[in-house]
């Protein structure tokens, strides 16, 4: 279930399934903030690409979207990476506090 805590498209499961263990539940919940701010940065992605492709019209449709779709690839590097360490640690028996996600995630 700790693995699955950090699965974004999964991470649901252990919040719902494993509500009487405290140390689960708690992974589970930043699991979710984590795979939501994801999503967030996903979404500013494309709206970014769209807006710069669209205002340099032409080639620049797909050659500025390209670039910046690279450019900003590295956080999503740095989400795998985060996920990787953030399971290592919960199998570990420790927690991985992320300052602003965690900050969040300890709110609900």
């Amino acid at each position: 279930m700790l693995v699955l805590a950090y699965l974004p498209p999964f991470a649901v499961i252990p919040f719902l399934a494993e509500k009487h263990d405290p140390d689960i539940h708690w992974h589970a919940k930043h699991g979710i903030v984590l795979m939501t701010a994801e999503m967030l940065v996903l979404l500013g992605l494309v709206v970014v690409s769209l807006v710069l492709g669209l205002l340099t019209g032409g080639l620049g449709c797909i050659v500025v979207p390209l670039i910046l779709f690279w450019a900003l690839a590295i956080p999503f590097l740095g989400f795998v990476t985060l996920h990787v360490i953030a399971v290592v640690k919960a199998l570990s028996g420790k927690r991985l506090i992320v300052p602003i996600l965690s900050d969040y995630a300890d709110r609900f």
